[in-house]
């Protein structure tokens, strides 16, 4: 289990950081947009600070993910960006479903493989 997990937290970390540099450094033009996703990357753009935002803790969760460095910590920040990867590939790019399943699956198996970690957090009633 320890090596699949390895792989998979290293997967996952390049392809946040690929998405990250390529979004941050603006170095793929980008492709004319229609209907929903058009909609959806004006209004991203409209909030000026969001996706620099999202980008650069993609960026700092990458990291941890390949230097293996607070990875309980990352698989628990990037989860709701995954989860906004799949919806928005689900409803309105399906093309990239199947990259997106693979990081909702491979977070879900890091957060199973950490989970002694998230034990405190889970308590109902603290010392």
């Amino acid at each position: 289990m320890k090596i699949a997990v390895t792989i998979i937290r290293i997967l996952m970390g390049l392809i946040f950081l690929f998405s990250s540099i390529v979004v941050l450094f603006d170095l793929v033009p980008k492709p004319e947009l229609e209907g929903g996703v058009r909609l959806f990357n004006e209004g991203m753009e409209a909030a000026v600070y969001l996706m620099p935002l999202i980008k650069v803790v993609e960026l700092i969760c990458a990291i941890a993910f390949i230097t293996g460095f607070f990875v309980p910590l990352a698989t628990v920040v990037v989860f709701p960006i995954v989860v906004n990867i799949l919806l928005f590939h689900g409803f309105l790019a399906p093309e990239g479903l199947p990259i997106a399943i693979f990081l909702l699956l491979g977070n879900l198996l890091l957060a199973y493989y950490y989970r002694n970690y998230y034990a405190p957090l889970l308590l109902a009633k603290a010392a």
